[in-house]
């Protein structure tokens, strides 16, 4: 699922977060930005520039509220949380999480970071 910026720029985050009454049924292929809520990209070793420039960027000039940013350390997800100025239209870092992810902005959430499986 991508998030349609404009006719010529559709970015697709690793995971996204949207208001239910945007969902438009099974053959839907993009939301707009106004929809989204938190758009998480999932850093790999080809996507660094995009990931942590590039994306974040067009996500916050388009008015996406929410950003995130997966990497790993040790086998273990650090996650990066990031929320929008407005006055701006850039991502200010709220924190960075190692154990544990414990959030109540835009919703409550408390994921232990320690149990995430350890594939390699």
């Amino acid at each position: 699922m991508t998030v349609k910026l404009n006719e010529r720029n559709r970015p697709e985050p690793d995971v996204l977060v949207f208001r239910a009454d945007a969902d438009a049924g099974p053959d839907q292929t993009w939301y707009r930005p106004e929809d989204v809520v938190i758009a998480v990209e999932v850093v790999s070793r080809d996507s660094q520039e995009r990931d942590r420039e590039v994306k974040p960027r067009k996500y916050a000039a388009a008015g996406i509220p929410h950003y995130r940013r997966v990497e790993e350390n040790d086998g273990l997800p650090v996650v990066y949380v990031y929320e929008l100025d407005p006055m701006t239209r850039s991502y200010v870092p709220m924190g960075i999480f190692h154990n544990r992810l414990k959030l109540t902005v835009p919703f409550p959430v408390d994921v232990d970071l320690t149990a995430v499986d350890r594939r390699r």
